[in-house]
């Protein structure tokens, strides 16, 4: 009976709808960052993790175009008999 009892105070916890941490409203800062005229393009105007994204997500890409245009080659010469 413990258990049960000990169950449904976590259920309800669990559903309130209380909100644990109050978050602070950054948009107008980051409009402010985002609008800013410094002759960067949009993805890049994030700082230095934005930029590290965007090179992941070239070098993904250029990776996988190549790989896809390799097993296209592969796939379009004939086999050698074996």
């Amino acid at each position: 009976m413990k258990y049960l009892l000990a169950l449904q105070q976590v259920a309800s916890r669990t559903f309130s709808t209380t909100v644990r941490k109050q978050f602070k409203n950054n948009v107008l800062e980051k409009q402010k960052i985002f609008q800013a005229d410094n002759n960067l393009p949009v993805h890049l105007k994030g700082g230095t993790v934005d930029a590290v994204l965007y090179r992941i997500t070239m070098a993904i890409t250029i990776g996988g175009t190549c790989y896809s245009l390799y097993n296209l080659l592969r796939a379009s010469l004939p086999r050698p008999k074996q």
